[in-house]
Formats: structure tokens, C-alpha cells, sequence
């Protein structure tokens, strides 16, 4: 009852316990993530470098976006904070979260 306890305010917070397992591994603290994080090759990538790697990866035109890399990071963060607040706003909000297709099902943790 206690792991389920447990599972149910780690999702509530919206991290799976996996994926608070694997932000403790690379040094992330879960209890305060407010933020992207990307993990890969064994390191933990946040805010506009989290943004901008899978920028890279998306179809033309995002990658063009990497141009802002060349920015200092704290710029880099205070634009991806920005955004990150006004976001709803310009994008608007759903009132559900997608579900996984089979195809995307095994991107991401429980």
C-alpha cells in the first residue's frame, strides 16, 4: 500500500517513480523539476539545451532553431522561460492528455 501511496503523489506531481529514478541518476532533483529535461548518452540536459536537442531531431523547419545554441545560456533560458510561461496562451491548452499511439507507446515511462 505504501509503493502505491507513494506511486499515486509521484503522479500527481507528474513523474512516474521511473522517471524520478532516473532524474536522482543524473542529478536532477524531482521534487523541484519544473522544467524540460532530456536525457541522453548518460546526461541530463534541462531547459533551452534540453529544447534545442530535440529541436535538432523534429522535421524541417525546427532544426534551424539550433542557430540560438551560439547564445549565451542564460538568454538561452530566460527565452525558453518566457515562453514556457506564455505558452497556453499562445498555443492554447487541451483539456486531456494525448494517449499514446502503439508507434509511441514504448517513447515514454508508465
Amino acid at each position: 500500500m505504501k509503493a502505491a501511496f507513494s506511486h499515486l503523489r509521484a503522479r500527481r506531481r507528474g513523474q512516474s517513480l521511473a522517471g524520478q529514478r532516473l532524474l536522482r541518476q543524473h542529478g536532477v532533483a524531482p521534487g523541484v523539476l519544473g522544467s524540460l529535461v532530456v536525457i541522453e548518452a548518460g546526461r541530463a540536459r534541462m531547459q533551452s539545451d534540453a529544447a534545442f536537442l530535440l529541436a535538432r531531431r523534429l522535421p524541417w523547419p525546427w532544426p534551424l532553431l539550433a542557430v540560438f545554441w551560439l547564445c549565451p545560456r542564460p538568454l538561452r533560458d530566460a527565452l525558453y522561460a518566457f515562453v514556457a510561461r506564455h505558452r497556453y496562451r499562445w498555443f492554447g491548452r487541451q483539456e486531456n492528455c494525448m494517449l499514446p499511439t502503439p508507434e509511441t507507446a514504448g517513447r515514454s515511462f508508465d
